[in-house]
């Protein structure tokens, strides 16, 4: 067993190859094998969102504060409010991210696949996230 006591790993302001506007995360869990699970609470200013990305076995979200939106390649952009959880599948290309004006914050969940947990894609544009919200 490995208690890690709260405060104990420093908030990481994520970088900006991966991330528009200003994204924080505070690392929960990344497990050693064979376990593959990793979470992380992250906060996110508003405006701020991640690139596009998949993961090879999918990503679970649970919003815990504010207002987020959230998209998969095609769908519409979909708003997600605290309690809510979404499970993205395994390869499908999405972002997620705050809304304009209200920040949101949110566990999110994923598996490693020989050791990968995400791949990284090109940034989301101003006209793809300020599309309607369906």
């Amino acid at each position: 067993m490995d208690i890690k006591p709260s405060g104990s790993t420093p908030s990481r302001r994520m970088p900006g190859d991966w991330f528009t506007g200003t994204v924080w995360q505070d690392p929960i869990i990344e497990a050693p094998a064979p376990a593959r699970i990793r979470a992380a609470h992250v906060r996110f200013e508003p405006g701020a969102r991640t690139a596009w990305h998949t993961h090879p076995l999918g990503q679970t979200l649970h919003v815990v504060s504010g207002v987020g939106r959230v998209q998969t390649w095609g769908g519409p952009i979909r708003e997600i409010r605290p309690g809510d959880t979404v499970w993205i599948p395994p390869g499908e290309k999405h972002w997620h991210g705050a809304s304009p004006t209200i920040g949101m914050a949110h566990i999110a969940m994923q598996e490693a696949l020989d050791g990968a947990h995400v791949t990284w894609m090109e940034h989301v544009s101003d006209e793809q996230y300020g599309g309607k919200v369906g």
